[in-house]
């Protein structure tokens, strides 16, 4: 990490010069020219009382959140096949288990089954983007068709089936993620 680049980047986008930061932050303008170009090193204590000016902390600062990855392509698709069950399973983000909810893309073939999800916490929300399927929640059975989209709290056993004669595709999210 270039933490002089970095401390330059968050001054700009306060659209603060080094003489505001550094009055802010009572150090010198030469002392934050410096730093920025990485010709000099913050002790713990200056550094924090800048990153304070900043409006962050030590923990964001060092964080790699900021260079998170934001779009994703087909290449960076996973996906699982299950003929058994007449399923596929395309994980549409890559290392969604660390985020807070999980986009697949669920396609079953005619008669398959994406298999029997037990209760758990959180909540799952579908849009039926081909065919149709039967959701199933607990005792309830929902009829929902292309263009139709579900939601419901993930506290009873649940399940997706392609009861009919073609293909169908779901994008399901299920936050927080248990695919």
């Amino acid at each position: 990490m270039d933490i002089g680049e970095k401390i330059k980047r968050l001054r700009q986008e306060l659209s603060l010069t080094q003489e505001e930061l550094a009055n802010r932050a009572e150090l010198s303008k030469s002392f934050i020219s410096q730093l920025e170009r990485n010709l000099t090193s913050p002790s713990i204590t200056t550094l924090t009382d800048i990153l304070e000016c900043l409006g962050t902390n030590l923990k964001d600062f060092f964080s790699e959140d900021g260079d998170e990855k934001v779009v994703y392509t087909e290449a960076d698709i996973f996906e699982t096949e299950d003929e058994h069950r007449g399923s596929k399973v395309e994980w549409l983000i890559t290392a969604a288990q660390r985020n807070a909810m999980e986009p697949i893309l669920l396609t079953l073939s005619p008669g398959g089954t994406g298999g029997r999800d037990n209760p758990h916490e959180g909540e799952e929300f579908g849009y039926v983007l081909q065919g149709s399927i039967l959701l199933i929640v607990g005792n309830n059975r929902y009829r929902v068709k292309k263009g139709d989209s579900f939601y419901f709290a993930a506290r009873a056993p649940h399940e997706i089936q392609n009861p009919g004669k073609s293909t169908a595709k779901v994008l399901w999210v299920s936050c927080p993620p248990t695919f």
